[in-house]
């Protein structure tokens, strides 16, 4: 071995405590250095060693030298390396998911991951252990000049979310998405409110039958613009008083008293006797045929921009595509959701039963609906003593 150092060549070593043989070799500046080789064979051990040296003294790229290591791999241990793409394994990603995740979610990951995909280019045909934390830090900048800062961590959630899955899988042994921080979101200009009842008067009187009976059913429910619009008669139960239904969000199961108001227009529609039917055609067709919830969102905007609640806009394309950032609006149909949930808490209903009604599934989530009035405001103003 003391031969081997002198001419420069590389060598092996093993410490008597130890079963391993050791490479011993010079890097490019003449540095000695040493690493394990994990090898009990002396061939093999080696082998390693002599590749130790080439690696150390050419400038390889990691591409390169991946390549070596996979061909060490395969002849030292007989098993072939197989290199797994990221468009692969994202496909066999979501093609898992599939059955575990509700339909509006795995929208949401495609949607978020194939913003990726476009961002690596050709690259995505690569390994997807070739993906760096530059890469992922690089896409994430790319985000925010184009997105608010929820939709660019939301789409980074879902990268974090699928990189996960492969180190748990063994794809990779480093998730390259770790230790990438989400960006700091900026302060809305327009803050997210609930609606006054002087301001669903007005909607309702301009409003379509179909419409106003969804504003009804949104109010008085509190459920979400795509649950409403493809309720189905089936999902009413007038001698229980309830309406049933499954999130298509979280595929959650939520069985609600019927408000008397809501009851009282339920029975004002006409029922063709079709129990599976929707009781919203125009809008089950939309969300449930054509899967264009974004048009039903479209036409409500409308709805509020007629009655001068927001600025009309050309919902028409414009060039710049869904991936461009948007003004967040204080007012849309999921704004309905958080007027019901207002009303409750200062109705005196307990947060607890306003949380369970509404469908939240955290206290903290539920909290962030609330607004209190400044009729409220003023009552507990009055209620103060005089000292």
């Amino acid at each position: 071995m003391l031969l081997q150092m002198l001419l420069g060549m590389a060598s092996i070593w093993k410490h008597p405590q130890s079963k391993y043989f050791t490479a011993c070799f010079r890097d490019h500046n003449g540095r000695q250095r040493r690493i394990s080789t994990k090898e009990t064979n002396r061939k093999k051990a080696q082998k390693l060693a002599d590749e130790y040296e080439k690696a150390s003294r050419t400038k390889r790229t990691l591409k390169q030298a991946q390549a070596v290591l996979d061909r060490l791999h395969e002849e030292l241990s007989g098993e072939k390396v197989v290199r797994i793409s990221f468009r692969q394994y994202l496909n066999d990603w979501l093609k898992a998911k599939e059955v575990e995740t509700a339909r509006t979610t795995m929208t949401f990951y495609r949607g978020s991951l194939n913003k990726f995909v476009q961002f690596l280019g050709n690259r995505s045909e690569e390994a997807i252990r070739e993906i760096t934390k530059q890469d992922v830090v690089a896409f994430r900048n790319s985000l925010i000049k184009q997105v608010s800062a929820k939709t660019a961590n939301h789409d980074l959630k879902a990268l974090k979310m699928m990189f996960k899955g492969a180190r748990r899988d063994s794809v990779i042994t480093e998730d390259p998405t770790e230790f990438v921080e989400p960006v700091r979101r900026e302060r809305a200009s327009k803050i997210k409110r609930p609606f006054t009842l002087e301001e669903l008067r007005r909607i309702s009187d301009l409003a379509s039958d179909e419409w106003r009976s969804m504003i009804l059913f949104g109010l008085y429910s509190g459920q979400r613009l795509g649950d409403i619009a493809t309720l189905r008669w089936n999902n009413i139960d007038l001698v229980r008083n309830e309406l049933r239904l499954s999130t298509r969000k979280t595929a959650r199961t939520m069985i609600l008293p019927l408000a008397a108001p809501l009851r009282k227009h339920i029975t004002s529609l006409h029922f063709a006797g079709d129990s599976s039917a929707p009781i919203h055609p125009k809008a089950f067709d939309l969300v449930e045929r054509q899967h264009k919830t974004g048009n039903l969102s479209n036409q409500f905007a409308g709805l509020l921009a007629a009655a001068g609640l927001r600025e009309k806009k050309n919902h028409k394309s414009t060039g710049e595509g869904r991936g461009s950032r948007r003004d967040v609006e204080p007012l849309s149909f999921h704004s309905l959701r958080r007027t019901a949930t207002t009303i409750l808490h200062e109705a005196g209903v307990p947060a607890a039963v306003a949380q369970a009604l509404i469908g939240h599934d955290s206290e903290a989530m539920h909290e962030l609906y609330v607004s209190v009035g400044s009729e409220a405001l003023q009552k507990a103003a009055a209620a103060l003593p005089e000292i």
